[in-house]
């Protein structure tokens, strides 16, 4: 991977500014603005909020109707110079099912004039750690056997910039596993890396940064924990798990930090909390003054898939 022409200081790496896309009269993409730096940043939002589309603008595929994008500083609709900087896996699976797995992706280095063509298929489908199955038609290939050959001729020219759509669909948990394991190694390398998912856990393991599209606007930028630190206009769910759930429970709903207390037939209590750092403090501190053995303590509410909720609602 090359790094001349990247951004220098801390300039971003992609700058989205204020975008929006209309076909007709329905706007797909409305005013939205953000920038990308190195490491791995995750778009999230429901089906038809506008992420592929912003996608498509964000790798040249696409014109804006509004605003503008640059890449590296430079305007990347019709812009071939940029295009071999970048990496792109779609959403849908292209593939020739009677192909085999390294010929597809000897097939896209061809296209991507990477000159070394032989060690450079090796290297890619080794980081995908699909050597073994190389020699094989893609058709009997798993959908994220699939995938990760399709990640691979992605891969095959070392782009600095990887965009891709859905690219967990149909990999099972030690795929997943080693997809992580992947983009992480990838991104301590200085690639920028920019993942569009449905599966928000995943995300959440492997994004140091988070863009939270919502009918076709940016809902949320930045770490998740900090975005759902600042909707504290929502009290945190925290669920308790301890030996006297119900002396416990007359004790909690005393505390200032605490909105509400509730116990559930299995015996676990929930508690609703707009200051979930005074709440941790005194907790273990009343269960001691009461002797009260807390065998668990769990938030409910710290995911991405609770932000997104909460997002999505307001």
């Amino acid at each position: 991977m090359t790094n001349s022409g990247t951004a220098n200081g801390d300039a971003p790496v992609i700058r989205v500014d204020h975008v929006s896309r209309w076909f007709g009269n329905v706007v797909s993409v409305s005013d939205v603005t953000f920038d990308i730096r190195p490491g791995i940043t995750g778009l999230l939002g429901p089906n038809g909020a506008g992420k592929t589309t912003l996608l498509r603008m964000i790798t040249g595929l696409a014109a804006v109707s509004d605003g503008t994008i640059t890449v590296f500083g430079q305007p990347v609709r019709n812009n071939p110079d940029l295009y071999g900087r970048i990496g792109v896996m779609s959403e849908h699976e292209t593939v020739y099912q009677f192909m085999k797995g390294r010929d597809f992706v000897k097939m896209m280095a061809r296209l991507r004039g990477v000159a070394d063509l032989d060690a450079a298929v090796e290297k890619a489908i080794g980081l995908v750690d699909l050597a073994d199955a190389a020699h094989r038609p893609m058709g009997t290939y798993s959908r994220g056997m699939r995938q990760r050959m399709r990640l691979a001729a992605t891969l095959v020219h070392e782009p600095e910039i990887l965009i891709l759509d859905e690219p967990l669909n149909g990999a099972d948990p030690r795929q997943r596993v080693h997809f992580q394991y992947l983009l992480k190694q990838l991104a301590a390398a200085g690639r920028t890396i920019v993942i569009s998912s449905h599966i928000l856990e995943e995300v959440e393991q492997i994004a140091e940064t988070v863009l939270l599209i919502v009918n076709g606007k940016l809902a949320a930028s930045g770490d998740f924990h900090a975005i759902r630190a600042a909707l504290n206009e929502r009290p945190y769910h925290v669920r308790i798990i301890s030996d006297s759930p119900r002396e416990l429970a007359s004790a909690l709903v005393k505390l200032e930090s605490v909105d509400a207390v509730n116990i559930d037939p299995d015996g676990a209590i929930v508690v609703l909390s707009r200051n979930v750092r005074d709440l941790q403090i005194e907790l273990p501190r009343l269960a001691q003054r009461a002797s009260i053995r807390v065998r668990r303590v769990d938030p409910l509410d710290d995911s991405l898939e609770s932000v997104f909720g909460y997002l999505v609602e307001r």
